[in-house]
């Protein structure tokens, strides 16, 4: 999502400061208890309550996204103009509701989700559950709120052109979805935002904002009942069924080759990736596990070891399995001198192809499972991490009892699947390669995607 300035919050701020205790540093996952409920006018939410201090968090996400707008951005615009005023209060009289009641309310908009997330004190919780209600259900659109909003997004996009890392990886998605909306930009384009009407906003929120595809994730100082009672007010309102638009599934584009998109900077950004893995694939937590050893596991990797450890040829170097609703792919990047782009990108793919061919050695094994499931736990470290876990949870349809069961899943991996994951998954031939700068010794191999 582009960058967009938003007023400080410095009462929320203050609030936070004097609960310390929000962290639930040490609380092992198996120790939450998730609580599934419907309220009186059919909205599930999952729970997780905690009266240990006097706050509480939702997030809620649903599905579509950026996938399903009419116009590149639709989605990632109106996120960042629901706060900007709605019901009675104008766009000054909102974010001042929000600021003196220690109120955090933020919209955003994913390739398959537009979310929600709040974050308040117990005693102004219905006020925090109001403002999210009008913001969803009576959004203003004021002029002066839409053009500031807009000019925002442009210069932001505009910035994005000139940001090396930012073009690089557009550039990637482009080229492995080009005929489908995941290689579209979901900030949109400066013609896409500029084209945006208050008409085309609506539109949105009336089709895509609904019921049948909301799910909710709370955590906190409340019980079931006084929230069951909130989400209705708050949610009760929206309709119940969204737009028919459908994404269909695709397969990324795995024919592989160089795309240089030139800048005269002195290093380049390289970003590459090949078809992966769905999330709800049986062999997805292998493959994690696997990634782990590849270039998941930082300054314990394969790809940092080579290429920044022994020859320091970058600071950052990594890999990770980006599953989508309706595409897996595994990527990988890093940044280096011009010079040495050629060195890099080669130790990147020979370990490509030696993860394929050799699959992780036991002991690598072995420290992967250890860190991924002992570090779990600080995934659950806050209320608003718990509450954006159980909506993960929900999106992916991982169970209610995930968190008791996700560590076995980590610890079931065996070597033979690690080893015949790794061959099926990591293919350096399928890998298309985008470098932005002026990368010496490489030639492009593949021209650019029509529109980036």
């Amino acid at each position: 999502m582009a960058s967009i300035k938003r007023r400080p919050f410095p009462k929320l701020l203050v609030a936070l400061a004097l609960v310390p205790a929000l962290l639930v540093l040490a609380r092992p996952a198996a120790a939450i208890e998730v609580q599934r409920f419907t309220s009186p006018r059919g909205i599930e939410a999952w729970l997780v309550q905690d009266t240990s201090n006097p706050i509480l968090s939702l997030r809620f996400a649903l599905r579509g996204g950026a996938a399903v707008e009419a116009k590149p951005g639709l989605a990632n615009m109106l996120s960042a103009l629901l706060d900007e005023g709605a019901g009675d209060y104008d766009s000054q009289a909102f974010q001042s509701a929000l600021a003196d009641n220690s109120i955090s309310l933020s919209f955003s908009a994913g390739a398959d989700s537009f979310s929600g997330s709040l974050s308040t004190l117990s005693r102004n919780q219905d006020l925090a559950f109001e403002l999210m209600r009008l913001a969803l259900t009576e959004p203003r659109f004021d002029e002066e709120p839409v053009e500031r909003i807009r000019n925002q997004l442009l210069v932001s996009l505009a910035r994005q052109e000139q940001d090396p890392d930012t073009l690089a990886w557009r550039t990637l998605r482009a080229a492995l979805f080009p005929d489908h909306p995941y290689g579209r930009p979901t900030s949109g384009t400066p013609e896409s935002v500029a084209a945006i009407t208050v008409d085309d906003l609506r539109g949105y929120l009336a089709d895509e904002i609904a019921q049948d595809r909301l799910f909710i994730g709370v955590s906190g100082d409340i019980d079931a009942e006084t929230l069951g009672a909130l989400l209705d007010k708050t949610f009760g309102g929206l309709p119940a069924e969204s737009g028919a638009i459908e994404v269909a599934d695709v397969t990324p584009h795995g024919e592989g080759g160089v795309m240089v998109v030139a800048r005269e900077q002195p290093q380049s950004m390289v970003a590459m990736g090949q078809p992966g893995i769905l999330r709800d694939d049986p062999d997805y937590y292998t493959a994690y596990t696997v990634n782990y050893v590849l270039g998941g596991g930082g300054f314990q990797s394969r790809l940092y070891d080579e290429v920044r450890e022994k020859r320091g040829l970058a600071y950052s170097v990594y890999s990770y399995l980006n599953p989508l609703d309706h595409a897996g792919i595994v990527v990988a990047g890093t940044a280096t001198a011009n010079p040495r782009v050629s060195e890099s990108l080669g130790l990147i793919l020979d370990e490509w192809r030696r993860m394929a061919e050799e699959g992780p050695t036991e002991a690598e094994l072995a420290d992967a499972k250890t860190y991924l499931t002992g570090s779990f736990p600080l995934r659950l470290s806050s209320t608003g991490k718990i509450a954006g876990m159980l909506v993960g949870m929900q999106l992916e349809g991982l169970g209610i009892d995930y968190l008791d069961k996700r560590n076995s899943y980590i610890e079931a991996v065996t070597l033979e699947d690690a080893k015949r994951v790794a061959g099926e998954l990591y293919r350096p031939e399928a890998l298309s390669v985008v470098i932005v700068g002026q990368p010496e010794g490489i030639e492009a191999t593949r021209e650019l995607p029509g529109a980036i």
